[in-house]
């Protein structure tokens, strides 16, 4: 073999080898996530939003088509046909026509499909707010789910480290004699508890995690950095001054007032049937053994219709449009008060919450102080190992009541926020 190809094939399995490498291990950078930038990319990205939209879209064009009604009508035909006989030769007659046709005077039906429509337009319109909204919410809670979930992994591996560094201890001082074996036993098994919580933590914080990046539409694999972190930030506002401004603002209430306009206007169109209709209409026709026609005639009328007895179809539409009414009445009060009672139980229990925080930060403090001591006494030879796992499993607890509560008292804030009508900046 010559040098040349000796050298050649080394180079050619190293690039290879790199160009492998590059394939099979991309690298990407994990990005940092404010609460903020989350919103921003799930108001981006979520398609219940884009289906809101187009909902929006189509009920704005139901408009234009209700409004074409009040439009003249134009149509244009034709006709051709050819008769002859077999002593004769063939002819041909066109028959063309072109009519227009204009409604003048519909006992007000027209006009009240186009409120319909309008009424309609508007709550597909506040309908996208309210799914924003909605995805807003969703995705606060997630992120503060993925915060909560990633200090509760912190504080189960703490446990196992504390048990784990008591276990050595134990163990050291039964190697010299000083304490049973059952101590022994009882630390080993209190640190395979902890690590089997550690365990779940973690999962609990790898699915977290998935659903976040649901919410804002990225990979579910995604590996990304919270800015923020799980804190408390007081809320001012009272609680009859949150219910107000979701009487205001909420996005359900404007849509029940324009259900019922939109049930005004279904009466208005029932009621049309009681009316006669008024229509203008003209007509030029051309006729003849030439297309289009080489003779011309033309007509220009007005026309009225009434139905004085239809079996009484139109007094059924009214009854059955005043019915509705009636329900979408019952609905807006119903709503009313479901928007009144949602914003109660998000404020009630965000007050409970908050002043968990506070109970919870001391009993963190004195669980601290306990667990010193315990371990102080028990390695002094005055305490027992019961006290020491006692003490570690109540520090535990008090922290995983610390972190609940702030995740309470935000993802209640967040449920408050969304049940006044805040919006989406």
């Amino acid at each position: 073999m010559s040098r040349k190809k000796a050298f050649v094939k080394p180079a050619v399995l190293l690039a290879t080898g790199l160009l492998v490498f590059n394939t099979a291990i991309p690298f990407t950078a994990a990005a940092e996530l404010s609460l903020d930038d989350s919103i921003a990319l799930a108001l981006q990205n979520n398609p219940s939003i884009k289906m809101a939209i187009a909902d929006k879209d189509k009920a704005v064009w139901g408009i234009k088509e209700n409004e074409a009604g009040k439009m003249p009508n134009l149509s244009l035909s034709n006709s051709n046909n050819r008769s002859g006989a077999e002593e004769a030769s063939s002819s041909d007659n066109f028959s063309t026509s072109l009519r227009v046709n204009w409604p003048l005077y519909t006992g007000g039906r027209t006009e009240g499909l186009i409120d319909q429509a309008k009424y309609n337009a508007n709550i597909a319109t506040v309908g996208v707010a309210k799914v924003k909204e909605q995805v807003k919410l969703d995705t606060t809670t997630a992120y503060f789910s993925v915060l909560q979930n990633n200090k509760l992994v912190t504080v189960n591996q703490q446990t196992v480290d504390n048990l784990s560094e008591h276990l050595k201890n134990v163990q050291a001082q039964y190697q010299v004699g000083t304490i049973a074996k059952s101590d022994v036993l009882r630390s080993e098994v209190e640190l395979a508890n902890a690590q089997q919580n550690l365990t779940k933590a973690k999962n609990a914080y790898d699915v977290s995690v998935a659903t976040f990046n649901n919410t804002i539409g990225l990979p579910l694999d995604s590996q990304n950095t919270m800015k923020d972190d799980l804190a408390f930030a007081q809320y001012d506002m009272s609680l009859d001054d949150s219910i107000q401004m979701a009487k205001e603002k909420r996005p359900e209430i404007v849509q029940s007032q324009d259900t019922i306009n939109a049930a005004k206007a279904g009466i208005k169109v029932a009621d049309s049937g009681k009316l006669p209709t008024v229509s203008a209409s003209g007509t030029q026709g051309w006729s003849g053994s030439k297309f289009p026609g080489d003779k011309s005639n033309w007509t220009v009328g007005v026309s009225a219709s009434w139905d004085i007895f239809d079996g009484g179809v139109t007094n059924a539409k009214i009854k059955e449009a005043q019915a509705n009414m009636d329900k979408v009445n019952h609905s807006d009060q119903q709503t009313r008060t479901a928007v009144e009672l949602e914003v109660r139980q998000a404020y009630l229990s965000m007050k409970e919450a908050e002043s968990r925080i506070e109970t919870s930060k001391v009993a963190v403090g004195k669980a601290n102080e306990d667990l010193k001591a315990s371990q102080a006494k028990y390695y002094a030879g005055v305490g027992t190992n019961l006290d020491v796992i006692d003490a570690q499993v109540a520090l535990t607890q008090a922290e995983t009541n610390a972190t609940q509560a702030v995740y309470d008292y935000n993802v209640n804030k967040a449920k408050l926020q969304k049940a006044i009508g805040v919006g989406v900046e």
